[in-house]
């Protein structure tokens, strides 16, 4: 029988609504939407490449916690209130995931959750056994 565990990272800024950071099932994490945020719910930046090297740090915490990786990323989703910032962002993507390349959707958006955030990025992960 498959069994559910949510996490909830110490460090990371509370959810600001009813859910957790990210939930195992089975053999997959599943990373809740990662905002550009310190602990204390501030952004970070208004630079879209600084606010996508912190949602990379704040992800980071999420895939130690599972025993994961940037390796294990099996997809991303990005959201852009500006498709064009994709190209400051990529090379902080680059930066983070080296040779894997996660399967990848983006989508542009009106606006994020949090007044002045430009981009968020979700994750499917695989796990090991």
């Amino acid at each position: 029988m498959q069994k559910r565990q949510e996490y909830m990272i110490e460090g990371l800024m509370p959810p600001i609504s009813h859910y957790c950071d990210a939930v195992r099932w089975g053999d997959l994490l599943f990373v809740s939407g990662v905002a550009p945020v310190d602990a204390k719910g501030k952004v970070v930046s208004d630079d879209p490449a600084a606010q996508t090297r912190q949602i990379f740090l704040n992800m980071k915490a999420i895939l130690d916690a599972a025993g994961a990786s940037f390796a294990d990323v099996l997809k991303v989703t990005v959201y852009l209130t500006d498709v064009e910032d994709r190209k400051k962002i990529n090379p902080v993507r680059q930066e983070f995931f080296g040779d894997a390349r996660p399967a990848s959707t983006l989508i542009g958006v009106q606006a994020l959750a949090i007044p002045g955030m430009k981009v968020e990025i979700e994750a499917v992960v695989g796990l090991r056994a």
